[in-house]
């Protein structure tokens, strides 16, 4: 195996270099041996590669094709060797994540923190969009991902389900009261994510036997960012629908109140991915070992 990578070495150098003297200059041997790689290749397929004249070398068609195929083995040879080599060094570089608002802000963010004070080379660049993104092309390593995966093209760790609740502020459900049913809330003031309107204008809530319930919602207020919905629910606005980690706080202080607190809204599968094509580096590899740990389990 190591003659035939020395030997394809020498072919793509060859056609590259433009005649074996100089082939064999760039690999510190004589143009005989250099000849000889190629012809021992050419009498292993039986098939010539070049089309030899006194000036320089063509390439015969089969020739061609198999250039190109030493071109891409020799690139992943490459990529294997270098691949090994940092992932047996310390994690360093720049890492760039993007997650959605609510739990990029909330939750993300300080377990980064704790990655950065154990990887001191490493730096991090985190993008909050609630909208989805092409990972290669926006140049992200990694990405939480809330919803289903529907491409072959990426890795998924799934992570723990992203769950909302409802709730509203005491000053609400003391003027409108609690709802007892979740049809009630038709009758309600919801504030509901404005991209939902597009559509639909119905809440999917399951219950304590796992039983489904869609429900009808209106209100008159409208955001596309969760924060702003839960601040305009603190304010008694109406009943909110959130993820429970961007309304716990408010909920354990009293500021917010569960309503209907066995109902929530269908758990969403969520998973940390990246491309199938990403290097693995140290820094990516340490990375994503961190926060499926800090968040596969909770």
């Amino acid at each position: 195996m190591a003659d035939k990578l020395a030997g394809m070495q020498m072919f793509v150098r060859v056609v590259e270099s433009g005649s074996f003297a100089a082939a064999a200059a760039l690999s510190n041997v004589t143009a005989t041996m250099a000849a000889k790689h190629v012809r021992e290749i050419e009498e292993r397929l039986g098939a010539r590669l070049l089309h030899r004249t006194t000036r320089q070398h063509q390439l015969t068609e089969i020739g061609a094709l198999y250039y190109e195929r030493c071109k891409r083995a020799l690139y992943e040879f490459e990529q294997a060797e270098a691949s090994a080599a940092e992932l047996r060094s310390s994690p360093r570089g720049r890492l760039k994540i993007v997650a959605p608002v609510s739990f990029g802000s909330e939750k993300l963010a300080p377990v980064l923190a704790d990655y950065l004070e154990r990887h001191p080379e490493v730096s991090v660049d985190l993008t909050l969009d609630n909208a989805p993104v092409d990972l290669m092309r926006e140049g992200y390593h990694l990405a939480i991902h809330v919803g289903e995966i529907d491409s072959a093209d990426l890795v998924a760790h799934p992570l723990h389900a992203y769950r909302r609740v409802l709730a509203a502020a005491p000053s609400y459900l003391e003027q409108h009261g609690h709802p007892p049913t979740p049809e009630q809330l038709r009758e309600h003031a919801c504030l509901g994510l404005s991209y939902w309107k597009k559509k639909e204008f119905f809440w999917t809530l399951t219950g304590p036997q796992q039983q489904m319930c869609h429900v009808p919602v209106d209100g008159r207020l409208s955001a596309n960012d969760g924060r702003a919905l839960r601040a305009a629910a603190l304010r008694g606005t109406g009943i909110v629908l959130q993820p429970e980690m961007l309304l716990e706080n408010d909920l354990a202080e009293g500021r917010l109140v569960a309503v209907l607190p066995e109902w929530s809204h269908v758990p969403t599968p969520m998973h940390l991915v990246h491309s199938r094509d990403v290097r693995p580096t140290a820094m990516l590899r340490t990375a994503i070992d961190f926060l499926v740990k800090r968040f596969a389990g909770e």
